[in-house]
């Protein structure tokens, strides 16, 4: 193992892993914007919005998140859409991980016991009130872990980016094997900063977890 190679080469990864973070990050917000409102929809009482929730879910997740990205990079030019490799991979992403966010949360709320709202509404509270003060901040703390598996496959899932040329971890060690020809150590290399991503966003949902289930 070429470990002074690593070494030349590690502070160009570490521009890569900022960038992952960056695009974890932003995809996470618009899987969770686009997992609350097909949420939302999935649980209205309008049979139309339960149907576009239920095809948006059907359709995403049905389909393989890379194609995705392809189409949305390669295909949108057609349509009129232009996007950067960038703003593919966080919008091609985030909508993916938006539709397993979907059902993350749906399933959180319907876990609610129905109890809980029937004593709100008893009370006077409105139906929004209900939702609001009653229903979301218990769902809240059973949607934390499962979401935290969503942002975890999220992450790993980030590596796809690397098929549109984003430089983001995977594509970097791509770019360094094609001129090092040394595939274990730049993939290597590559996983650890990985894993040191993961981790500490584990870490980070394992607190919030501790926290809301003590409040």
């Amino acid at each position: 193992m070429d470990v002074e190679l690593m070494l030349k080469v590690y502070p160009f990864f570490l521009k890569a892993a900022w960038l992952t973070i960056q695009l974890s990050v932003l995809t996470t917000l618009l899987g969770l914007t686009c997992g609350s409102l097909g949420a939302a929809a999935r649980l209205s009482r309008h049979a139309f919005l339960r149907a576009v929730g239920a095809t948006y879910v059907s359709l995403i997740r049905g389909t393989p998140a890379l194609i995705q990205l392809f189409i949305l990079y390669f295909g949108g030019p057609q349509i009129g859409i232009q996007l950067d490799a960038f703003e593919a991979g966080v919008i091609g992403l985030g909508v993916n991980i938006g539709a397993y966010m979907t059902e993350t949360i749906r399933g959180a709320i319907v876990a609610v016991d129905k109890g809980q709202t029937e004593a709100a509404r008893t009370l006077g509270m409105s139906k929004f009130q209900t939702m609001t003060r009653v229903v979301l901040p218990q769902a809240a703390r059973l949607m934390i872990r499962p979401l935290g598996v969503n942002i975890n496959a999220l992450i790993k899932g980030t590596a796809l980016v690397a098929a549109i040329s984003v430089v983001e971890l995977t594509y970097t060690a791509q770019r360094y094997i094609g001129s090092t020809y040394k595939p274990f150590e730049m993939f290597l290399l590559s996983g650890a900063l990985y894993m040191v991503i993961i981790y500490i966003t584990g870490r980070g949902i394992a607190w919030l977890d501790r926290k809301a289930r003590i409040a």
